[in-house]
């Protein structure tokens, strides 16, 4: 501090020396750069990084858009067609050796040909068994998932579909909760916080249970491959474009109708360099993903199959006794008769079919381990489900199999998603909006899955 008997002209005059080296530290910088601006040379274009060139191509309004349909075509494809050969492998090994294994230890035990060996040959083998031949495609499916997000382009998604995000008045970020959906619709869900407004993150759960998670695609590539035979994979690609039009389509409708007053925010994003793959982090995001599916198989999906399997086991009128009957004469069959004709519209009102739907409530894997269950335990035979699969859906329909099983993957596409998913809805938004969620899909689903079954009967 200043003596107090100094004048103010006595202090001004003490901070002369520092204004002096302030006015040489300026001189020093506008001499830098002069200098600098001396040696430099511009030729009037600036300079493009590599991403820079790539995404005036992937980015592009119109060639944007085709060539991300074009690569998850590509997907697909290259899934389904490499995957097949060892999906029939080890279908053939739960079929073969390991459920003969299993009757052949059973037998010597004396637990053969009893209730012991239908639960653990025709239920967990049988059911779980069949499931898991699908694992070779979900690893696939997953590396070329993972290739494509550490590459740096997955992020560009969000660039092309932030004019249809505009339109349902979501912000563009609104579009990563739901490519989190695509893979499982409970972390989807739960991403939903990174939205700013609540009706903006109720808006995205209501839609993300219409993205086609990795569940559905395992029941997707079986009927693809039984119906579609080489057009397997884009019958699967097929099915998520309807998933993403069932998106924008349920988003424009629940816009117009409950939020029209909600607007919508400008897209901000950090577009990540393109970038060569790493072989450990695509191993390891393809593990965890897998892991994910086989924990699902091991756990939700062994309860329900046991469960399943005892309401297979118990006689209706008088028909048998537990765990001796065929399954046509059981409480599970009499149960899905009595739903079945509210089916019959959409071209697969066949019990069989319909108990399959009310067990992929449960989980949507569940689906065909259900169908594996069900036909095993009425003829044995595991290795043939496909075509038990398609006389179900010829009789069914009249006549019309393609369109029926086109009707049904709608169907299950749009429907109730599973009780995880609702579980996590229920957490983020309460009981009210998960009921109005499930009325609104259970309706989309039904009247999508009738017209596509009426208008393609004309067809097919």
């Amino acid at each position: 501090m200043p003596d107090a008997d100094k004048s103010p002209e006595t202090i001004l005059d003490a901070e002369e020396p520092l204004e002096s080296i302030l006015d040489a530290e300026e001189e020093r910088f506008a001499w830098i750069a002069e200098v600098t601006e001396m040696g430099t040379t511009r030729d009037g274009i600036p300079r493009q990084r590599f991403s820079d060139k790539v995404d005036r191509v992937v980015l592009a309004p119109v060639l944007g858009p085709l060539i991300f349909l074009v690569v998850m075509w590509a997907v697909f494809e290259i899934t389904t067609v490499v995957a097949a050969p060892l999906q029939d492998l080890l279908d053939s090994f739960f079929s073969g050796p390991l459920s003969s294994g299993a009757s052949w230890l059973l037998g010597l035990i004396g637990l053969g040909d009893t209730w012991v060996e239908g639960l653990i040959v025709d239920g967990l083998i049988g059911g779980v068994g069949m499931l898991l031949t699908f694992a070779p495609l979900m690893t696939l499916m997953f590396i070329l998932l993972a290739l494509l997000e550490d590459s740096g382009y997955l992020a560009r998604a969000a660039v092309l579909t932030d004019r249809f995000m505009s339109a349902m008045g979501l912000p563009g970020r609104a579009f990563l909760p739901l490519v989190v959906g695509f893979g499982c619709n409970v972390p989807a869900i739960a991403s939903t916080r990174i939205l700013s407004t609540p009706k903006q993150r109720l808006l995205t759960i209501m839609l993300i249970p219409f993205t086609a998670c990795t569940a559905r695609l395992t029941v997707f590539v079986m009927l693809a491959t039984v119906f579609f035979d080489s057009w397997a994979g884009t019958a699967v690609f097929i099915m998520y474009i309807a998933s993403i039009l069932l998106v924008i389509l349920g988003g424009l409708l629940l816009r117009k109708t409950l939020w029209r007053t909600m607007g919508s925010e400008p897209l901000v994003i950090d577009l990540p360099p393109y970038q060569v793959p790493t072989l450990r982090l695509t191993a390891q995001v393809t593990w965890v993903r897998l892991k994910g599916f086989l924990q699902t198989a091991s756990g939700i999906i062994v309860g329900c199959v046991i469960l399943v399997w005892i309401f297979q086991a118990i006689p209706m009128g008088g028909a048998g006794t537990f765990g001796h009957i065929d399954v046509e004469d059981s409480l599970y069959a009499w149960a899905a008769r009595g739903v079945a004709p509210l089916f019959s519209p959409a071209g697969f009102g066949t019990w069989q079919t319909v108990s399959a739907l009310v067990v992929g409530f449960v989980a949507k894997e569940a689906v065909i381990s259900s169908w594996g269950q069900t036909y095993a335990v009425a003829s044995g035979d595991v290795v043939g489900l496909g075509e038990h699969i398609r006389l179900a859906f010829e009789a069914s329909s009249g006549g019309h199999p393609m369109a029926a099983v086109a009707a049904f993957m709608v169907f299950l596409l749009a429907y109730t998603p599973c009780v995880a998913t609702l579980a996590a809805q229920k957490r983020e938004v309460g009981w009210k909006w998960t009921g109005f969620g499930i009325a609104f899909q259970l309706l989309v689903a039904s009247v999508m899955s009738i017209v596509v079954f009426q208008v393609g009967r004309l067809i097919w």
